[in-house]
């Protein structure tokens, strides 16, 4: 089999630095399996918003508090979700911002097509 590359030496390089190594590209799974599923996106969305509790997300949502808590639980060991405490009631938040406009970046892709 040949081995000659049509690409110059200069973009084969640029690609070889910009594509992310193993690891990086089993964490980047990691992240984007967050936005793989339709409550956790529901959820995020209203974490946007606002902080909330378990309660008030599966009311807002119209969710089963049992799949809100389980989301949530998963959100969390993401590291996608932040808690407070407030006495009995936790509220959830999203960690970082950015989580959102990851979010937003996926509604105007789509949005072009």
């Amino acid at each position: 089999m040949n081995n000659l590359l049509l690409l110059d030496k200069r973009t084969k390089s640029m690609i070889d630095d910009y594509v992310p190594q193993k690891e990086m590209l089993i964490e980047l799974v990691d992240f984007f399996s967050i936005f793989a599923d339709v409550t956790r996106l529901k959820i995020i969305s209203a974490l946007a918003i606002s902080e909330m509790c378990v309660t008030d997300i599966s009311r807002t949502l119209f969710l089963n508090q049992t799949t809100v808590s389980h989301q949530l639980r998963l959100l969390k060991n993401f590291g996608a979700v932040t808690t407070r405490r407030d006495g009995k009631i936790i509220f959830y938040s999203l960690k970082h911002e950015l989580l959102n406009d990851v979010l937003l970046k996926g509604v105007e892709f789509l949005s072009y097509n």
